[in-house]
């Protein structure tokens, strides 16, 4: 089984990108080969052997990744599985590679992984990073509806069959909007502890165009996703969670700037997913309504 990695970076953490580029070198088992995107920044002081792409703009995340994947031939076909990972993370183990290839091998219609990330220096491991509803044991791997964009490991086949990253996303939900269909595909998707993405704590909110593009990106998932029926209902319930978390007046009325952009502009094409694949849903513990 053939691995490669696809790492986006913005030319802005050199060190970080060759550390995190060292630790997929030392994997065990046949090399992972790596391309290695310069999102709107040239790639430089990268080792020997890896491949790099240079981008004449910030494409967005979804963007930089879906450049990567065609590197690897169309739907990335050249490769059986990527890997896709923060240009600020480390791998923390050896063994990573080699686990994941017995993951794919054993399981035919297994994917997506969601590795687990953790604080270099606590250990921790946020709450946010655990992709499912009950994220309170964060060493619990299970099956999952959503994986996390900069910590994973993909089939090509799953590119091939449902399309890549929505690159109009540009950031925040483009993960959710390709398990989505993913799962609608009939593919499955695990959240692993054992393979461990080590990554520095940080706040979301940190980016400036957060609020808005949460927003925004939430109802146009919705939107070429779901059912007539539960658009409102999904909308209607995050509309609500985001009221109850109180955020500023002007982190809200990013919010809602980018609420109403998702309802006034294209969000590409829409396919709603199937009943039977909300009821997977439902049945993994997260029901397309949350």
């Amino acid at each position: 089984m053939k691995l490669g990695a696809v790492i986006i970076t913005m030319g802005n953490r050199p060190d970080d990108l060759r550390a995190l580029i060292d630790s997929v070198a030392k994997q065990d088992g046949d090399p992972v080969e790596i391309v290695v995107v310069g999102n709107g920044a040239p790639v430089t002081g990268v080792p020997e052997g890896v491949r790099t792409i240079d981008l004449p703009e910030n494409l967005g995340i979804p963007g930089g990744r879906n450049a990567g994947i065609e590197a690897f031939g169309p739907n990335g076909s050249d490769a059986d599985v990527l890997l896709f990972l923060d240009d600020d993370g480390l791998l923390a183990h050896t063994d990573t590679a080699e686990l994941i290839r017995q993951a794919f091998t054993a399981d035919p219609k297994l994917g997506i992984i969601s590795f687990r990330i953790a604080d270099p220096d606590t250990g921790t491991t946020q709450r946010r990073h655990v992709p499912r509803l009950r994220a309170s044991d964060p060493m619990r791997s299970s099956r999952v509806t959503t994986f996390l964009g900069g910590a994973n490991a993909v089939r090509t086949k799953v590119f091939a069959e449902v399309g890549p990253l929505p690159g109009e996303f540009f950031y925040a939900h483009e993960e959710t909007d390709l398990a989505w269909r993913a799962l609608d595909a009939g593919w499955m998707i695990d959240y692993r502890a054992d393979m461990v993405l080590l990554h520095p704590t940080t706040a979301p909110s940190r980016h400036a165009v957060y609020h808005r593009m949460i927003a925004r990106n939430r109802v146009w998932l919705a939107r070429r996703n779901l059912p007539a029926p539960l658009v409102p209902a999904y909308l209607g319930v995050w509309l609500l969670l985001t009221l109850a978390r109180r955020p500023s007046v002007p982190a809200l009325k990013a919010w809602f700037g980018g609420f109403t952009e998702g309802w006034t502009t294209p969000c590409g094409p829409r396919r709603p997913m199937k009943w039977r694949t909300v009821w997977r849903l439902t049945r993994l513990g997260r029901p397309p309504v949350i």
